[in-house]
């Protein structure tokens, strides 16, 4: 279908779309994907801040579900963080289910640390809308769905150029913010260079994300209820929508 340009408040019509689904459906549960570095964080939040004081909103990361670094080790899948089998999917899954139930704990991940921080676990009471934001999502089932998997699925599209360049830019971020941090992961990079940095981030990307988002992320694009498309400027455009 043609392209539906959001204007100056990009997330208020797919805002909108989710209010409206709740009000037909009830509690919610929304899966948010796309690439490393789409920006599915900063949309989850800007979704929640347009919806709040009209229904309750919570967000939730699954990087939480990834796999502790000690057990990727012992599996040989450290490289493969991110990738679907990295993720302890019958946790998550069982925590959805517990949500519509009234209350489920979400661990948490540092990215900091770079692994799961048991500190950072949440106990969220289902509320009108919740909005898990991530990857690790498989493809969903022909509705009605199950309980152990969301109700909807919205996909964050992005150019591969544009990822790649946003990947880069939160890398060097990271990188400076390190400076005051050591506890940080990407203090282990403070001995490089910034163009040291970004030939490293950028074997990273080429090696790891990018495999990850041909072989198992954007295929989701297809499957999706919703396809949102962002552009260089951050800007937003509802690409697809299959649900009513």
């Amino acid at each position: 279908m043609p392209s539906q340009d959001l204007g100056p408040d990009e997330t208020i019509d797919l805002a909108d779309r989710l209010a409206d689904l709740h009000a037909a459906r009830g509690p919610l549960i929304t899966g948010l994907t796309g690439s490393v570095a789409s920006g599915k964080s900063t949309l989850a939040a800007r979704l929640a801040g347009f919806l709040t004081g009209r229904m309750s909103v919570e967000t939730v990361s699954t990087d939480g579900f990834i796999f502790p670094n000690a057990v990727l080790a012992e599996r040989d899948l450290t490289l493969r963080k991110g990738f679907p089998e990295s993720y302890d999917a019958d946790a998550l899954g069982a925590a959805l289910a517990a949500l519509r139930g009234g209350t489920a704990d979400f661990p948490g991940y540092s990215h900091v640390t770079y692994d799961v921080d048991p500190d950072l676990t949440r106990t969220v009471v289902q509320p009108d809308l919740f909005i898990l934001e991530g990857l690790g999502f498989r493809p969903p089932s022909p509705p009605p769905r199950g309980t152990h998997e969301p109700d909807l699925l919205i996909y964050l599209d992005a150019s591969e150029e544009d990822l790649l360049a946003w990947f880069l830019e939160r890398f060097v971020r990271l990188w400076n913010a390190a400076r005051n941090d050591p506890a940080s992961f990407y203090a282990n990079f403070l001995h490089m260079s910034e163009p040291e940095l970004i030939a490293f981030a950028t074997s990273v990307w080429e090696r790891i994300n990018l495999p990850n988002l041909r072989e198992h992320i954007a295929p989701l694009k297809a499957q999706a209820d919703i396809v949102v498309h962002k552009r260089r400027d951050h800007t937003l455009s509802i690409a697809a929508v299959r649900v009513s």
